[in-house]
């Protein structure tokens, strides 16, 4: 005997999984078999800033209130209809972005500093981002939808996972717009205590100033010191930070 919903996972099928739809236009298509199963709230999640070298990891939790999602103006007769952040520039984010929670049934948002980040390991620190931005909405989602096809939350939070689903479901597309405009005006900010690193144009992702800066000044407070990025920079390996497999998470020394 099971908790979860019907429809919490998808058909099984023979032989290696079918592809995720080619859909770059975001729909009710998921949640409208989760609410066929008996749940009433969803909660699409997604995160940005895994593979940045600095600053916090970023989730969005978004639940929809399942009416037609907003969509902007576009060239000529065109719209621009929401759909994964990555496919949309940066002006239209920021569109998205004032539209969107008016829009929403709620949101919130929840994140994992760098130095939790060098702590406890990727995985985990992306697990608690979850859990703090689904402990704050104003109500319990009945399944929470991650973009990707790995459960990393688990207990006691329902889960359906979703390849892409970041451009097949509404929920999850506005929460990744909305944490990936949240995270870039964070990262604006703390680039302003570091002009160097040039954080407001590229988030902390390795672009070329980036990496020029890191190399000059060493890392920085909201740098990731765990990462191997440090092991090519001479000067500044000794303050590289490496987890102990044998003590757990949490546990973090400096070799």
């Amino acid at each position: 005997m099971t908790d979860a919903l019907p429809g919490l996972e998808p058909e099984p099928s023979r032989g290696s999984p079918p592809a995720a739809p080619r859909r770059r236009v975001a729909g009710y298509e998921i949640e409208d078999e989760l609410r066929a199963a008996g749940a009433v709230h969803v909660a699409g999640v997604d995160e940005v800033g895994r593979g940045a070298w600095a600053g916090p990891v970023v989730v969005c939790a978004a639940v929809t209130a399942f009416g037609p999602p907003p969509e902007l103006p576009g060239r000529g007769e065109r719209t621009v209809r929401l759909t994964d952040s990555k496919l949309l520039g940066q002006a239209q984010r920021e569109a998205f972005a004032e539209v969107l929670p008016g829009w929403l049934t709620c949101h919130a948002y929840g994140e994992a500093s760098a130095e939790e980040i060098d702590e406890v390991g990727m995985t985990e620190a992306l697990r608690r981002a979850v859990c703090r931005a689904l402990e704050v909405l104003p109500m319990r989602p009945d399944v929470v939808l991650l973009d990707g096809a790995h459960d990393f939350l688990g207990r006691p939070w329902r889960v359906r996972c979703e390849v892409k689903a970041d451009q097949r479901s509404v929920s999850v597309a506005a929460a990744s717009v909305l944490a990936k405009v949240h995270r870039d005006r964070l990262m604006a900010e703390i680039g302003e205590e570091h002009p160097a690193y040039c954080f407001a144009a590229n988030a902390g992702y390795p672009s070329p100033v980036h990496q020029r800066a890191l190399a000059e000044s060493g890392p920085t407070p909201h740098h990731r010191l765990s990462w191997s990025y440090l092991d090519d920079l001479p000067r500044w390996r000794h303050l590289r930070k490496h987890r102990d497999p044998l003590a757990g998470s949490g546990q973090t020394t400096l070799l």
